[in-house]
């Protein structure tokens, strides 16, 4: 529902923030680590996720998309919720439960807090090819000004393409053409050739 909330921070806490935006305070639950992003800041951009429950909506508050896409493939675990989640971005990095993931590393998942040896498994079982097709640097943010070829390629991912599969059906339908691309025309070539 909202993709971020780019506002004036009023409140922080290592567990939530209040973000002002338009008159309205968002309270927003955030990790440990989106807590050590937004160290000295007096307004910032929090890309969410809103958490829909039959007797709660809770808003969940990333400092980059990169964390918030972790957030989600974690999520998709069975068994794996929101709250665990954000106990295991507030354990260890993003990038080091990437890469426990990719190199199926479960004791070190295990160490999480609330995280146990199946759990473990089957986040690694689930995860590990997903991740793996993303590329090690899925968790970097996207440039703020992106290139058409930079939005093409985000287009591609978010549609499932592996990143290196993508840039490759991206790179050849440029060379195929002599005239400037548009987003949509990149995409259209780019997809019949993979």
């Amino acid at each position: 529902m909202f993709a971020y909330i780019d506002g004036k921070l009023t409140f922080k806490c290592p567990t939530y923030i209040v973000v002002e935006a338009g008159g309205v305070g968002y309270h927003i639950n955030i990790s440990l680590n989106t807590y050590s992003a937004l160290a000295n800041t007096e307004r910032c951009k929090v890309y969410t996720w809103l958490h829909v429950k039959e007797d709660a909506h809770t808003l969940y508050g990333f400092a980059d998309e990169g964390e918030r896409r972790l957030f989600l493939h974690l999520i998709s675990v069975s068994g794996i919720g929101p709250t665990t989640c954000r106990m295991m971005l507030s354990s260890i990095t993003p990038v080091e439960i990437q890469n426990a993931i990719i190199q199926a590393d479960v004791a070190l998942i295990q160490q999480i807090k609330g995280i146990g040896a199946k759990s473990a498994q089957r986040i690694v079982l689930e995860l590990q090819d997903k991740l793996k097709k993303e590329g090690p640097d899925s968790l970097i943010s996207m440039p703020l000004h992106n290139t058409t070829r930079d939005e093409a390629l985000s287009a591609l991912i978010m549609l499932g393409f592996g990143k290196q599969v993508a840039e490759k059906a991206i790179d050849n339908a440029v060379k195929k053409t002599d005239q400037d691309l548009t987003v949509e025309q990149m995409i259209k070539i780019a997809l019949k050739n993979l």
